[in-house]
Parts: C-alpha cells; sequence; structure tokens
C-alpha cells in the first residue's frame, strides 16, 4: 500500500517528491543546496543532467511504497516515460531544509 505524499515524516523530502509528481523543475531545484550532487546505482551523475533526462523531460513520477529513517529512505515505484515503472531505493541527505545528496537505485 503506498503512502500518501502528504504523509511523508521528512518535509524535504516530501516537497521533493511534490516536486517531482507535479512537475515542477522550480520546486525542484529550489530544495537543492548548492553544489548538491546525487547518484544513479552507485555511479555518481549530473544532477541538472540526469534530473532533466530521468524527472522533467520525460515525465517522471514517484509513487511511495515505504518510508524509514525519519523519512530520508524510499522505496518507490518510480515511472517515467523512458524507462516505464520500477521498484527504486531513495535515500536523502537534508541539511537546513535543503538536499545536499540523493542517491537512487533499482531495489
Amino acid at each position: 500500500m503506498a503512502v500518501p505524499v502528504n504523509q511523508l515524516g521528512e518535509p524535504t523530502v516530501r516537497a521533493f517528491v511534490t516536486a517531482v509528481n507535479n512537475g515542477d523543475r522550480g520546486a525542484f531545484e529550489a530544495l537543492l543546496a548548492p553544489g548538491a550532487t546525487m547518484s544513479d546505482d552507485g555511479t555518481d551523475r549530473d544532477v541538472t543532467e540526469w534530473t532533466d533526462k530521468e524527472i522533467f523531460s520525460s515525465g517522471g513520477h514517484m509513487d511511495v511504497e515505504s518510508e524509514a529513517s525519519g523519512g530520508t529512505e524510499l522505496v518507490v515505484d518510480y515511472r517515467n516515460d523512458t524507462w516505464g515503472s520500477m521498484r527504486t531505493a531513495w535515500k536523502f541527505v537534508v541539511d537546513g531544509g535543503k538536499v545536499t545528496r540523493f542517491e537512487t537505485g533499482q531495489a
């Protein structure tokens, strides 16, 4: 059973998922700390290039299955127009209301 986005425990992660699901690049970028980093399946990627390709230009959407570690770790049914649907794990490092790093990969 999915976790409603508005019930996610970490407010910054909740805003991150909301921005992704709304396709709101401005709100998404406002959540990232300067110099924020990310990785996909263990490989560091350029945040701007990756999010454009995997989220914003391909209709990315996150349906949260579960959360752990106070809301900074999610298991998500992630889908986009490029890859379809896949079960993914997301881990976030949040500092001062900003995401400094996020990691995603197959769950």
